[in-house]
Order: C-alpha cells, then structure tokens, then sequence
C-alpha cells in the first residue's frame, strides 16, 4: 500500500512522548478526575498511559465504528455505551481520551453522552478540533495519520528519490 501524498507516520516511541504530553496537559487543568472513558479503540492506549500519569483508576470505555475499511469514515455505530453511572452530572469530572479527532463526527456524538467532561486527543484535525479540550498536535484534514498499531518494518525509499520538488 502506497503512502498518501501527506503521511504522518507515528513511532511507538512518539505516540508514548505525546500522550505523556498530553497528559501533562491535562494535569495543568486543575481537575481531579473521577475516571477516563477512552473511545476505542484508538484511544485505548493513550488512555493508558494518561491513567498511570494522572493516577487514574477507573477506565471506561465507549466503543464506536466509524472507519469500516480503514480509509474513510462510513456511518457511526455505536457498540457499546458507557457504564450508567458515568453518566451522572452529564459527565462531569470525567476525562474522554481519543487518539484522533478527525472529522469530528465520533467527538459530537461522545461529546453529546458526556457534555461536562472534558475532552482530550493526542492529534486533531481542523474539522474535529473545536470539539476537543486539549490536544498535543494539530494536523492538517488532508494528513493520513499512520499509528504505530496500523504499522510493520519496511524499507523506506529517501524523499530524494521519490520527490520532484
């Protein structure tokens, strides 16, 4: 499979250094958070890491399909809800962890179960950023972010002789 023209690959090393960053984030909000609801399944492992650096013991999770096939977002589906008793107070003292918003469609839609918590992704595009709290880095709509779940070893051919700059 050939890289789309603006591919973002992220390391397992990276992906670490920003949930750490995330969190750190997070931390500098003041709040004591009751737990995470992590939208999965990319949200699985920031909300681990978040959990250890926050002191967090209670994880939850939503559990939403959006990409079917890996390239584009189809219809959202909801396959599990989160436990009733996160609902309480519309969320509030909850922290929802993502990977990714990209569209923003699987955001409004958590965002709605939960309207008082707060939002945090690693990695936010313009469409789906104003719907998040907190967020590492922003990328822009056309970038296809490759996690380091979604990759294996291959060689890399140099920019030098793949680009006609």
């Amino acid at each position: 499979m050939a890289l789309p023209e603006k591919a973002f690959p992220v390391s397992w090393d990276q992906f670490h250094r920003d949930a750490r960053a995330l969190a750190w984030r997070i931390s500098g909000a003041g709040d004591s958070w009751k737990a995470i609801v992590c939208i999965t399944r990319g949200g699985l492992v920031p909300a681990a890491i978040i959990a250890r650096e926050l002191g967090i013991r209670i994880v939850e999770t939503v559990c939403v399909a959006s990409y079917h096939d890996y390239t584009t977002q189809g219809d959202i589906q909801v396959l599990k809800e989160v436990h009733a008793d996160l609902l309480a107070n519309d969320g509030e003292g909850i922290l929802i962890v993502d990977d990714l918003t990209d569209t923003g469609k699987t955001a409004g839609l958590v965002r709605a179960m939960l309207p008082k918590a707060h939002f945090a992704t690693v990695y936010a595009k313009p469409k789906g950023r104003p719907l998040v709290d907190t967020f590492v880095t922003e990328v822009s709509q056309d970038t296809w972010i490759y996690f380091p779940w979604d990759l294996g070893f291959t060689y890399q051919e140099p920019i030098a002789e793949g680009h006609k700059g």
